[in-house]
């Protein structure tokens, strides 16, 4: 899809936006901490410029903000704006955590941060508004033919008119003959071998040929046509055959290259946020929860049962490493723990344990685990090494949530695949959705996540025993 004045409009947001985040910075000064800008302060009031419009920079890049500024819709606009300013609101002060009085002398960070978050969301939606009226004026619409009736050209009909402001006007098919089964409306304009005919007489500037590889003569025939008249040809490989999900596509050279999934977290920013995050949360868990904590579980624990107060267990970490995972100790001392899961009633199960089982509190350790670096706060749930062994050989997919850092919760616990798994369906489900996790990682993902986990908790989850 083209539009008219997409670079214009990537630029004119990223413009505003920074010339908008100054503006705000100088208004926070003046109104809340007008002596920020006395003449003893200034070296770190324009040190605090510098690190605000890097985060800024951060924030907006992680969150994609100005990509497809024209024909991204209102909804993912909104969301990346919010995306960017929560990375933008987390940075400072985890910056402030990392290296202790970067920005301690920034006193209006609080009042300058809803000030800018207001006006950025108001322009966000300003601009929205505006673009709803006059998007037909900014595209530059292009009439279009597809060649092929089979899957792959069905679908991209089907994605056209779904997608109206694409900037493509379908004028229909050419085949060897009709078809079924095509979206309404879709008109049948002759065989094959007219399409490019037609395209020169009728103001089409592009072909999409959905043929198959079968047809590949045709297709270089016509290609070649095409281009000596200057129409554009564009290939819609079928990969249906075998692949049945969306693949990423990318290029060595000339070369494409096609992978079954696309993994965020193969990204090395992504993956640094991730970890930092990650540590962030336990050093403050470990630091305001445990440091307390830990003392008084552990005599409740010693003075309900004989045995230690940790629980030690081998577990399957990334790339299937294996690692020692920390828990309460909730059960007596046992030679089945490492090949039996626990089951509602196991008489396994200590008074103290069951308390601790239920309110989740047995997995506190584990932030021990994030800070060790073996497990992530959220991420799929590491499975002990006996389970590992035998779903991999009866549940499709099982070893490729192992490309992630095991979690303390997942995707998978707040959706309720948590727990006891007695059918193999069940752990078939917790795996296609620690899949989807692994696909769709977002920072604003592993918030949600940590929430939705603190609010079952405190609610309490039958799964839990």
């Amino acid at each position: 899809m083209q539009y008219k004045y997409s670079t214009f409009f990537r630029l004119l947001h990223s413009v505003v936006d920074y010339i908008g985040l100054n503006i705000c910075l100088f208004l926070s000064a003046f109104l809340i901490a007008p002596e920020a800008i006395e003449t003893s302060i200034v070296p770190d009031f324009r040190f605090h410029f510098i690190l605000i419009n890097l985060f800024w920079f951060v924030g907006s890049t992680q969150s994609r903000l100005y990509d497809r500024v024209l024909n991204t819709e209102a909804i993912p606009t909104l969301k990346k704006t919010l995306k960017a300013l929560l990375i933008f609101i987390i940075a400072p002060l985890a910056a402030n955590l990392i290296i202790p009085g970067l920005m301690v002398d920034f006193s209006y960070l609080v009042g300058f941060l809803l000030i800018f978050s207001g006006a950025i969301v108001s322009w966000k939606i300003l601009f929205l508004s505006v673009r709803r009226s006059q998007r037909r004026f900014w595209i530059d619409y292009k009439k279009i033919v597809i060649l092929g009736s089979g899957q792959s050209a069905k679908e991209l009909i089907e994605f056209f008119q779904k997608h109206t402001n694409s900037g493509y006007l379908v004028q229909g098919y050419f085949d060897d003959q009709p078809a079924s089964g095509l979206p309404d409306g879709m008109k049948y304009l002759g065989p094959i071998e007219n399409c490019v005919k037609y395209a020169r007489n009728n103001g089409v500037s592009e072909i999409f040929s959905a043929l198959s590889s079968g047809q590949l003569n045709t297709v270089k025939s016509l290609m070649k046509e095409a281009d000596n008249n200057l129409i554009r040809f564009r290939l819609v490989p079928d990969l249906s055959a075998f692949m049945d999900k969306n693949v990423l596509i990318d290029y060595y050279g000339a070369l494409p290259i096609l992978s079954q999934r696309k993994e965020p977290l193969e990204v090395k920013t992504n993956e640094v946020l991730k970890q930092a995050f990650d540590y962030t949360f336990a050093a403050f868990v470990t630091v305001f929860i445990l440091s307390w904590a830990v003392p008084i579980i552990a005599l409740a624990i010693k003075l309900d049962s004989k045995g230690p107060v940790f629980f030690r267990q081998l577990r399957s970490g990334k790339d299937n490493k294996p690692f020692f995972c920390l828990k309460f100790r909730s059960m007596y001392v046992n030679n089945d723990s490492d090949r039996v899961q626990a089951t509602r009633g196991d008489k396994r199960i200590t008074r103290v344990g069951a308390f601790l089982r239920k309110t989740s509190l047995d997995e506190l350790p584990q932030f021990f685990n994030v800070l060790m670096g073996d497990m992530s706060i959220v991420g799929p749930r590491p499975h002990m090494l006996k389970h590992t062994e035998d779903y991999s050989q009866i549940v499709n997919d099982f070893m490729v949530r192992h490309y992630a850092t095991p979690g303390i919760t997942g995707w998978a616990q707040v959706n309720g695949f948590r727990g006891e798994t007695k059918e193999t369906d069940s752990m078939d489900k917790r795996v296609k959705a620690d899949l989807w996790y692994i696909e769709n990682w977002s920072f604003l993902l592993d918030l949600k996540i940590v929430f939705l986990t603190i609010y079952m908790t405190l609610r309490g989850d039958e799964r839990a025993f």
